[in-house]
């Protein structure tokens, strides 16, 4: 069974080969998109061993997500983990990631940073930008879960074939939720720590997300 972390990559000289380093115990590729980093992302994350990408602009996470996901399919990936290169996931979470997928008893798995592991969320996350986004996962797709923003999930082969990103920047989150549903998978959540360094999502950045997944709904 081959396991694929895909990471997109955005200016991340100062961590990307940390990631790296730590990932490598867990999986056994993996593939760093760097979306058109102005820094040495590119450079460092292929000297650390990484199958790198490059986006000639830069277009988003979304879409980040989206090439690495269809490189680690044609590469012949069995599970997909979706990873981010700030250093903020853990690395040690991978296990209880993949229990799920392998006793077969889900096709995707999802972290929560609400279940019984503690991360040190900023206030603005955990009091109005997260509230909102599960206010808005109930209200528009029928979608109960604690953690409505994670980026940390697994995916099966068969999920991931049929998930179709669309969103390039950061509303793909709950795009790919509500895919996962839509699609009939068996989605489950598992306890993550998520430590994060910088605290720099404003409102504003979680306002443009619900927006987006708002007229996405209205256009469907």
């Amino acid at each position: 069974m081959k396991i694929t972390t895909v990471i997109p990559a955005y200016n991340e000289a100062d961590n990307i080969g940390t990631v790296i380093a730590k990932l490598k115990s867990y999986v056994d590729e993996i593939i760093v998109v760097d979306d058109s980093s102005y820094d040495n992302t590119y450079e460092i994350a292929r000297q650390a061993g990484a199958v790198v990408v490059r986006h000639i602009i830069n277009r988003g996470q979304g879409a980040a997500l989206r090439t690495g996901t269809q490189l680690a399919l044609d590469r012949g990936a069995d599970i997909i983990i979706h990873f981010d290169a700030d250093d903020q996931f853990q690395a040690e979470d991978i296990p209880d990631m993949l229990a799920p997928l392998r006793a077969g008893s889900a096709d995707a798995v999802l972290g929560s940073r609400f279940l019984t592991k503690k991360s040190n969320l900023p206030k603005t996350k955990q009091y109005l930008i997260m509230p909102l986004a599960r206010f808005v996962n109930r209200l528009f797709f029928n979608i109960k879960l604690s953690d409505p923003q994670s980026g940390f999930r697994a995916l099966s082969r068969a999920s991931a074939q049929k998930l179709k990103i669309e969103h390039d920047g950061m509303a793909h989150c709950t795009e790919i939720i509500h895919q996962l549903f839509k699609n009939g998978d068996r989605v489950v959540e598992v306890p993550i720590t998520v430590i994060y360094h910088e605290f720099g999502q404003k409102f504003s950045g979680g306002f443009k997300i619900l927006k987006d997944i708002i007229i996405q709904k209205i256009i469907k």
